[in-house]
């Protein structure tokens, strides 16, 4: 692994990445290599197959990012700023910091937490961290916090700091407990502070926009208990907290506690509700059926009503399980469990129907097995031809039936979006073809197919959206844009996608009538784009700005 320079400069980075790059197009060998051994991109691929991916300038970036030790370009960047920043203020150094070592729903913005990177600067810079206590809380520093127990005992459990936490909150959700060499020390200071008398119900208001740290939402209470169980899953932080007495039904910690499954065994041990906390819907977001099964096993209600929000439009457990493509093992489960067969959505769509029309076979013979079977409408099977990317038989139906898809209720004309959602490009394009609403919102963030196109990165499906009317403009659940989407996807990097190219949607939206982006005069890192200010990747940045060129030309 490289080292890299104390005093590193950013700009000379992004010159090492686009040498980098110029290179690999140019067939160097040493360049191909590199990028076999630090992207995880091209691993296990030799030579050939690695310059047959077309690897761009986000790849590069990343390349270079790895070779110094760092999980992303963003990573190496923030590192990069911070280390010049701290020649500036401790105060808003230590801001700045904390804003690394947690998420939003605390710090109030949307940036997500970068721990590895926070732990890194935390060891690094010893010295800009000393004598502040919630620095101190966020990293495990047992001493600080016992010499803060002893000058001012009232202080456990007094809010307070750059954030306004109480400490046993500041401890549990520091994400920087993600991270082994971090866990044990976490831990102890979470004790030490327990045996000082903290409440081990301590809680904050969530700040995650529209909330803010200026003004959380009291009625979204986020405990203790949650940091240790539902941010960080920790089984031995979430079982301390339980023997001292936090109360497992805090409204947050079961939902969230489900991908660790020793997190939610504790808590059930402990008398955790399962009724009213959405854990059985979270559940059918996995894409294993572990969680669901314990949950059933420990009196989950299969045919639990649906509670508010996305996922009211589909009715019971078993609906919303096939609505989002459950595997046929879901399905036995509930079941088995002792769901109704025959349950419908609210307007009346039966789960046999509904696996017919989202296209999972499987699950339709298991269904039939049930003695549920029954016989699809025109408009039903036109749906269904659809989701299975079976273009020809859609186009047979629509010929007798002229007016599909245009009467199709919106139960179902969402499943485009919803398509997109889960990565079903060739179902989206046969769905487009056939003259769905390119504006049709769906998933579970009420986005159109582009905005979901957008945030996994697929630039092949956003390129072919736009071509097909779609709109940058179009909105979604969070109050926000396709530019927004961008924005986000960009800087946080969400995991579980296969090979994302947001340079590459990047490129597709400008070449569909984006206005001239610039620089903000105001804050170099931002761009302004239609007199609106945001912030993007480096490479998506590029692009917008025009600095970026097409894989084929020289860099």
């Amino acid at each position: 692994m490289k080292t890299l320079p104390l005093r590193a400069n950013l700009d000379h980075l992004k010159k090492q990445a686009k040498t980098l790059l110029r290179r690999y197009r140019d067939g160097d060998s040493s360049a191909i290599a590199r990028f076999a051994e630090s992207l995880p991109a091209a691993a296990n691929r030799n030579s050939e197959q690695t310059k047959a991916l077309r690897l761009r300038l986000h790849d590069a970036q990343s390349c270079i990012a790895r070779e110094y030790g760092f999980a992303s370009w963003a990573d190496l960047s923030l590192h990069v700023e911070a280390g010049t920043f701290a020649q500036g203020e401790q105060a808003s150094l230590v801001s700045r910091w904390l804003a690394l070592a947690y998420g939003g729903d605390v710090t109030g913005n949307f940036d997500a937490a970068r721990p590895s990177l926070a732990a890194r600067l935390w060891l690094d810079h010893p010295e800009l961290f000393a004598g502040n206590v919630y620095s101190a809380c966020a990293a495990g520093d047992l001493a600080a916090i016992t010499q803060a127990i002893a000058v001012n005992p009232e202080w456990i459990n007094r809010p307070d700091g750059p954030l306004n936490l109480p400490p046993l909150v500041a401890v549990t959700h520091s994400r920087l407990g993600q991270l082994p060499e971090f866990i044990t020390r976490l831990r102890a200071c979470a004790q030490a502070l327990l045996d000082a008398g903290a409440d081990p119900d301590q809680s904050i208001g969530n700040r995650f926009p529209p909330a803010s740290l200026a003004a959380p939402d009291d009625a979204g209470r986020l405990s203790a208990l949650y940091g240790a169980a539902g941010v960080n899953r920790d089984p031995a932080l979430t079982e301390m907290l339980l023997n001292a007495g936090a109360d497992p039904n805090d409204g947050e910690s079961l939902y969230h506690s489900l991908e660790n499954p020793d997190c939610t065994q504790a808590l059930l041990r402990h008398g955790a509700r399962i009724s009213g906390t959405n854990a059985m819907r979270r559940a059918l977001d996995m894409l294993e059926p572990a969680a669901l099964e314990m949950l059933l096993a420990h009196g989950g209600d299969p045919n639990e009503p649906a509670g508010e929000g996305p996922t009211k439009i589909w009715g019971a457990p078993l609906l919303r399980a096939i609505a989002v493509r459950r595997s046929s093992r879901h399905i036995a489960a509930l079941l088995a469990a002792g769901a109704d067969p025959r349950a419908q959505t609210p307007s009346g769509v039966s789960a046999y129907r509904l696996a017919m029309q989202v296209g999972l076979a499987e699950v339709v013979e298991v269904l039939r097995a049930a003695g549920v079977a029954e016989a699809l409408a025109s408009d039903e099977a036109f749906v269904a031809a659809c989701a299975r990317a079976d273009g020809v038989e859609a186009q047979r139906i629509q010929m007798e039936h002229p007016d599909l898809p245009g009467s199709l209720p919106m139960e179902l004309l969402r499943l485009m979006p919803d398509s997109a959602a889960w990565g079903l490009k060739e179902a989206v394009m046969v769905m487009v073809e056939r003259g769905w609403p390119i504006d049709a919102r769906g998933g579970d963030w009420y986005a159109t197919a582009l905005n979901h196109a957008v945030l996994r990165g697929d630039a092949e499906l956003t390129g072919f959206l736009l071509a097909h009317g779609a709109s940058w403009r179009e909105g979604h659940g969070y109050g926000s844009d396709v530019l927004g989407t961008l924005s986000w996807a960009s800087i946080n990097e969400p995991t579980g996608i296969d090979a994302p190219d947001w340079e590459g949607c990047a490129r597709a939206i400008v070449a569909h009538g984006l206005p001239r982006a610039e620089r903000d005069p105001s804050n170099p890192g931002r761009i302004l784009i239609d007199g609106r200010p945001i912030r993007f990747s480096e490479g998506v940045a590029d692009v917008l700005l025009g600095s970026s060129r097409a894989p084929s030309e020289p860099n």
